[in-house]
């Protein structure tokens, strides 16, 4: 019995911070449509701040606290409203999620740059030594202050919104924002303090759960994770029942380490993600809003013949070029080519089809894992198995999104893909007891990819292909669908199209080409890690191809390249060692105002360009009009 109310205490405890943190997410979602994936690098960061300010500095507890959680926190939480959000209101689903996973990106970046890793840092516990007992279980005050502030945070919460003029503003800014103005509020103004009002949740969740959890960067981070599972318990928008939401998660997590058997604790990471992918699945998906797409326009689909050339031109320029790189060089880019490969399923998946997916990375393991296992011969034959495989993984995976869509399908993506990270990945049966699982380079009658350049060439002339392919289907009449279906799924319900087996389709296509790509990525490094394909990742490959051109065969090279190189240069510059996280993060801000990406900047400036010229030769064009037209005689 006492075991039992040690576990619970504890998971009331933690649960309430979940909550604070979890009602914070609710706010800015509920007063802005956009679901904010940096909502635990806020608080994480800011926690950091809290620790520099009254650990490191000497201020006193109070005024530290004031000062973080009444100044920097609502400051930071106004500056990304005004620099990011603002610009993705209304925007697609996709859009959003991957700028909001920009700015976590970012915070990540700046953290590690600010206080790097491997020094200790404690963060004291509120009235640290003072403590009390309950039926026999020691609290500390800590723990019950943890308690009381959620508390009072419920409380404060729904007084805001239900007996105070800002907190209606609060609730109607999203819903129309242009009625609200013709009530004399200022829709930008309301925004920002709804920002700033879950910056500062965010933040007091972090300064709260550090001691309990530890002052590490991806630990406070990854809370947002449980966040999600009580938040969507509460539809984003129930706070009660997002306060539940927490709890439930957090009493689950100690139940299960305490009386779980054998080594099912160290699975306790995957309960919110097992909660988060249950409660998508059964609640209705009617009480989320969703985005629309705007500021979008499809790009002119190559011809075939459009497309053999610039495949070949494209294949014969590496093939040029790589006669002169290194072996470092081979390797680089290389690994941008099957990265891009893994882009070109999010191309037909995310571009063409319009279904959100944060998970790409999974299959591309998937891949990796059944080449390395069961082909270590290298045999092609590996490769049609490895897009089997991956293909019915995709198709498990479509079942979800044949009743969900924008946010809803993008986190049962991101539940799934973090799943499989703590439960199958992170296996020592899966990638050896070593952490890393061989994968041999793919072999062909009469041919041999084991050098370098050789496996270079191979990788170009895999992805060109792919690209021909992709285009050619994007042409044809499943390519039609797809656009149809990206365009209105109700249109196309209406017209009597099946959206079911277009949606599995090309789930499962997306999938299979992720898995070869994953086969050959593992081949080009001769092994992969559990940690080469972790959901995080997924983001920022998700970020990246969004920066090149989420609708374009372009866009997913120039994204593949961008994701690779960022490290290169790091490594390259001691000073901007996080350029991986800076870059990426940073990126996102083009992505906000260009949702077409770098391919989309530059078709708009040849298009300006062609206009331009055209009207300066109008002139001309009208003179000689006029001259022909003229009477003669």
């Amino acid at each position: 019995m006492h075991d039992f109310l040690r576990y619970t205490v504890l998971g009331l405890v933690v649960g309430s911070g979940y909550a604070v943190a979890a009602s914070g997410l609710v706010v800015t979602y509920q007063t802005s449509g956009i679901f904010n994936f940096a909502h635990g690098a806020i608080g994480m960061f800011m926690a950091f701040v809290y620790w520099k300010i009254h650990v490191d500095a000497g201020v006193p507890t109070l005024l530290a606290l004031a000062l973080v959680l009444f100044v920097l926190a609502p400051l930071l939480g106004a500056l990304i409203e005004r620099t990011l959000m603002r610009s993705l209101y209304g925007a697609s689903t996709g859009t959003a999620l991957v700028v909001t996973v920009g700015l976590m990106l970012t915070l990540l970046g700046a953290a590690y740059s600010f206080w790097p890793q491997g020094t200790a840092r404690l963060l004291p516990e509120f009235f640290a030594g003072h403590q009390f007992k309950v039926a026999g279980l020691v609290i500390t005050y800590h723990q019950a202050t943890v308690v009381v502030v959620a508390a009072a945070v419920a409380l404060f919460l729904r007084l805001l919104f239900y007996r105070t003029r800002i907190g209606t503003a609060m609730r109607a800014v999203v819903d129309d924002p242009e009625l609200l103005a013709m009530n004399g509020a200022n829709p930008k103004r309301v925004g920002q303090a709804s920002w700033a009002l879950g910056a500062s949740l965010a933040s007091l969740a972090g300064i709260l759960l550090a001691p309990l959890v530890n002052l590490e960067v991806l630990i406070l981070t990854l809370l947002v994770l449980n966040c999600l599972a009580a938040a969507m318990l509460g539809r984003l928008k129930s706070l009660p029942l997002t306060f539940l939401g927490a709890i439930l998660v957090a009493l689950g997590e100690n139940y299960i380490v305490g009386y779980g058997p054998g080594n099912v604790g160290s699975y306790r990471g995957a309960l919110p993600s097992i909660f988060l992918l249950l409660v998508l699945l059964f609640l209705p998906q009617a009480r989320l809003k969703s985005g629309r797409i705007v500021g979008t326009r499809a790009p002119r689909v190559p011809s075939l013949r459009q497309s053999l050339i610039s495949a070949g031109v494209f294949v014969i320029v590496g093939m040029v070029v790589s006669t002169g790189m290194s072996r470092s060089d081979l390797a680089t880019y290389g690994g941008g080519l099957a990265i891009a490969l893994i882009m070109l399923s999010l191309v037909l998946l995310t571009g063409y089809g319009g279904q959100v997916s944060l998970c790409q990375l999974t299959f591309a393991g998937i891949g990796a894992f059944v080449m390395g296992r069961y082909f270590a011969g290298g045999s092609i034959l590996g490769l049609v198995v490895v897009a089997l495989v991956a293909g019915l993984a995709g198709l498990l995976v479509s079942l979800p999104a044949l009743r969900l869509q924008g946010l809803y399908l993008a986190l049962t993506t991101f539940a799934v893909g973090r799943g499989v990270d703590l439960i199958f990945f992170s296996n020592s049966h899966v990638f050896g007891y070593g952490g890393r699982l061989g994968v041999p380079r793919v072999k062909l009658p009469g041919l041999s990819f084991h050098g370098d350049r050789a496996f270079f060439i191979l990788l170009l002339i895999t992805f060109a292909a792919a690209g021909v392919g992709l285009l050619a289907l994007r042409r044809g009449s499943f390519g039609r669908q797809l656009a149809a279906q990206s365009d209105s799924e109700a249109a196309c319900a209406t017209l009597g199209m099946s959206l079911v087996a277009t949606k599995a389709i090309v789930f499962s296509l997306s999938a299979a080409i992720a898995g070869v790509a994953g086969a050959l990525y593992g081949g080009l490094r001769g092994g992969v890690t559990q940690n080469d394909f972790l959901v995080l990742i997924s983001l920022a490959v998700a970020l990246s191809v969004y920066v090149g051109g989420i609708n374009t065969v372009t866009g997913a090279l120039i994204g593949g390249i961008f994701y690779a190189v960022l490290p290169t240069i790091g490594a390259h510059f001691r000073k901007l060692a996080q350029t991986q996280y800076l870059g990426t993060g940073m990126a996102a801000a083009i992505v906000g105002r260009f949702p077409n990406g770098i391919v989309g900047l530059i078709s708009n400036g040849v298009d300006r360009a062609r206009r331009q010229l055209a009207e300066s030769t109008l002139p001309e064009r009208a003179l000689e009009v006029e001259t022909v037209a003229a009477p003669t005689g």
